[in-house]
């Protein structure tokens, strides 16, 4: 089953980049890259957290 977006090719992301760049500017790029590679770690920490309180609430039962 295939997602909403589908596949995302170079040709697109190039387009999505050169978006970025032209709505933040290349100034600023930099922080934009930082604060979505801390939501991005924020989310997996959650994310693990989540199965292991899964895998621990079954070990219970």
């Amino acid at each position: 089953m295939m997602g909403l977006i589908g596949p995302v090719g170079p040709w697109e992301l190039i387009l999505v980049l050169a978006i970025l760049l032209i709505i933040v500017g290349p100034g600023k790029l930099p922080s934009v890259g930082k604060a979505i590679g801390k939501s991005l770690g924020e989310f997996k920490k959650a994310k693990t957290g989540e199965f292991e309180e899964m895998d621990h609430e079954e070990k219970i039962q």
